[in-house]
């Protein structure tokens, strides 16, 4: 599959792993407790958007005035994450794939996420030690749908963007790749694999 690639970059959560229901669990929390609407929809359309990035959108979106500072809104909601991963979290049937490709070609993870935290979701489906290399947002300074995070999947790789293929199941993502001037697959449509987050 796609062996005129050189390299091959996912995103974790969605794609790599079925975590939809481990980031849908800690956001109701968060946002309950801090009395931010739930909208199935935006929360759907933000999947891959970094916690605090999708704090700020919330609440212009909702014209909101918060008593709490977004890093508080974060830390909330990925301390949930971190205590309730092994309950929620499985690889998807890339991970034959991503399988099949260790020591033959470099493939990284490009997250929204942030980098401690994909490496234990990685970690708990078995899939860490697959992966050469994992971009968290953390690391870039403007992360999806920006192109950032792919192209420093690339550099790490030694690989230009033009021979990396990215397996991607959100539209932030999705729009990165190809800014990246990477192709991208659109999971969902090319493999059935559907990121159960926020459905109606």
């Amino acid at each position: 599959m796609y062996l005129e690639f050189d390299a091959i970059v996912f995103d974790m959560d969605g794609t790599l792993v079925d975590s939809g229901q481990l980031h849908q669990n800690a956001w109701l929390a968060a946002l309950n407790k801090y009395g931010i609407p739930v909208d199935n929809a935006l929360m759907r359309s933000l999947a891959g958007v970094p916690t605090k990035d999708t704090v700020d959108i919330l609440v212009e979106h909702f014209k909101l005035e918060l008593a709490v500072s977004r890093e508080e809104i974060n830390d909330f909601k990925e301390n949930i994450v971190r205590n309730t991963i092994l309950d929620y979290v499985k690889p998807t049937k890339l991970a034959e794939f991503a399988q099949e490709n260790k020591g033959k070609r470099p493939m990284a993870v490009g997250t929204g996420a942030y980098t401690e935290e994909a490496t234990m979701i990685l970690q708990a489906c078995g899939l860490y030690e697959l992966i050469d290399h994992v971009v968290g947002a953390d690391q870039v300074a403007n992360p999806k749908p920006a192109p950032d995070t792919f192209l420093r999947c690339a550099q790490l790789m030694g690989v230009t963007a033009e021979k990396c293929i990215v397996f991607e199941d959100a539209q932030a993502g999705i729009q990165a790749a190809r800014a990246a001037g990477m192709h991208v697959v659109d999971v969902l449509e090319s493999l059935n694999i559907r990121n159960d987050y926020f459905l109606d």
